[in-house]
């Protein structure tokens, strides 16, 4: 027990250094990162402490889990509020009118474009690092995990792709506020602008109604805004503790055996990552401050591993510090919680699919197989979670698509965790990069937001 009383003194130690940084005026982005160095190295010292697997650092991590599980919380608390008041608000300040359909698709065509590629690069990391699911041998929990995904996808059974768009339609908009559905984000944004063309319909018939109407859509909005930047000023912190459970208790030795994969896995998430940076740099727009604005949305997205939990303070960099029209902003963070996720619907199941290929006796290297994969791939990027385990959920589809086992999924269950942070981080990205894109080619793109003249973000103007 002191053990433990001391591991949570020194935690919340690190978090009053953190806010004495804070106090001092320390950036943010400096404080994130400094929060994701310093969360390492605790849960690294927690490992050595109380040694791995052991009941003291179990209770440990309880105590970690209620600031940096209870932050991840807090922001999935924000996603549907702010996901439905941002995009009706971009109707009632006129932010999204008659270009909503243009937008829409081009963000779209952006986040399905380069989920496209990512199989693409996925495919050729796996054939470049000889990658073969005989070659892993499976423990009991892996066994395991490979019944309960066989168990998943008899459940959930095979999906046409019309069944899957109209999945995304709000039938019941009230459940979909809930989030209880895998699309109900993108739900929540089709009710949210359909809500929105109806205001401007009303305002053309009766003009006092809509200025009703948009004084409370601006009203509520500014309060969930500042519900926002009281959430996001807790990043560093939250950053902090959820690193320091990774580090102790990750299974460092399945790692090393899985290393390849693991290799195989970054390197084909750096590669997309340089893409997305090419794309920008296509554009006109510079990938340096690009990199350098978005890193502690990058940051938070590894250490949660979670699109959906980002999504406020995605929006937030998006049109405070990159230039991107705030109604364009919510349709790409928005829409890339369910849409073209990059890292999870894309370098995932396509590598999956590589690796499971010749264990029923297809050669993975046939241009035919490499192409149907690519789109198959694309096309069942509809709708995958922004939390943990959506890559799972759209593994089972690739490979039930193509009609290979998908129990073999379950292989990699010990490392999931460490690929997974850098999947949500592409992910994220591939959402950014897509509403910047898209402000860029309808001549909407704020090039000197950010800019030492502009105005100080929030998440820095209240430092305390």
């Amino acid at each position: 027990m002191s053990m433990t009383i001391l591991s949570v003194a020194a935690l919340a130690a690190l978090i009053a250094g953190l806010y004495g940084l804070a106090r001092r005026r320390v950036s943010f982005s400096v404080r994130v990162v400094l929060g994701l160095v310093l969360g390492i190295l605790y849960g690294l010292a927690l490992r050595w402490g109380h040694g791995p697997g052991t009941p003291g650092l179990s209770t440990t991590i309880d105590w970690v889990n209620i600031v940096g599980s209870g932050y991840v919380t807090l922001l999935q608390m924000l996603v549907m509020p702010l996901v439905f008041v941002s995009i009706l608000a971009a109707f009632t300040r006129l932010e999204l009118t008659q270009n909503v359909g243009k937008v829409s698709a081009l963000i779209l065509a952006l986040l399905v474009g380069t989920t496209a590629v990512a199989a693409g690069v996925g495919i050729g990391a796996a054939a470049a690092f000889d990658l073969v699911a005989f070659d892993i041998e499976p423990g009991e929990a892996e066994q395991a995990r490979a019944e309960r995904l066989e168990q998943t996808f008899s459940d959930l059974g095979p999906r046409t792709l019309p069944q899957q768009i109209r999945e995304l339609l709000p039938g019941n908009p009230f459940l979909d506020l809930t989030g209880a559905r895998r699309t109900s984000t993108t739900a929540v944004v089709i009710f949210s602008a359909l809500l929105g063309l109806a205001y401007l319909g009303v305002q053309r018939r009766n003009e006092e109604a809509a200025r009703t109407f948009a004084g409370l859509v601006d009203a509520l909005y500014e309060v969930v805004l500042g519900l926002v930047r009281i959430v996001i000023r807790l990043t560093p912190y939250g950053v902090l503790a959820i690193m320091g459970r990774v580090a102790a208790t990750s299974d460092y030795r399945a790692i090393w055996q899985l290393g390849k994969f693991v290799g195989a896995s970054y390197v084909a998430l750096a590669v997309v990552f340089v893409i997305h940076l090419l794309l920008l740099a296509a554009g006109g727009i510079s990938p340096l401050t690009y990199v350098r604005r978005a890193l502690p949305v990058l940051t938070f997205a590894f250490s949660s591993r979670s699109s959906a939990a980002t999504l406020p303070l995605n929006v937030r960099v998006q049109h405070e510090e990159l230039g991107v029209p705030r109604g364009i902003a919510n349709l790409a963070g928005s829409f890339g919680l369910s849409i073209g996720q990059n890292g999870c619907a894309g370098v995932y199941p396509a590598m999956l699919a590589f690796m499971i290929a010749p264990t029923v006796g297809i050669d993975p290297m046939t241009p035919g197989f490499i192409a149907q994969v690519i789109a198959v791939v694309a096309l069942s990027s509809f709708g995958v979670a922004g939390v943990g385990g959506g890559a799972t959920f759209a593994a089972i589809l690739v490979l039930s698509l193509l009609n290979l086992p998908v129990g073999l999924a379950g292989l990699l269950i010990s490392v999931e965790p460490l690929i997974d942070m850098g999947r949500t981080a592409v992910n994220v990205s591939g959402a950014m990069i897509a509403g910047q894109l898209t402000a860029r080619m309808t001549g909407q793109l704020d090039r000197d937001a950010g800019s030492p003249g502009s105005r100080p973000l929030p998440v820095d103007a209240a430092q305390a």
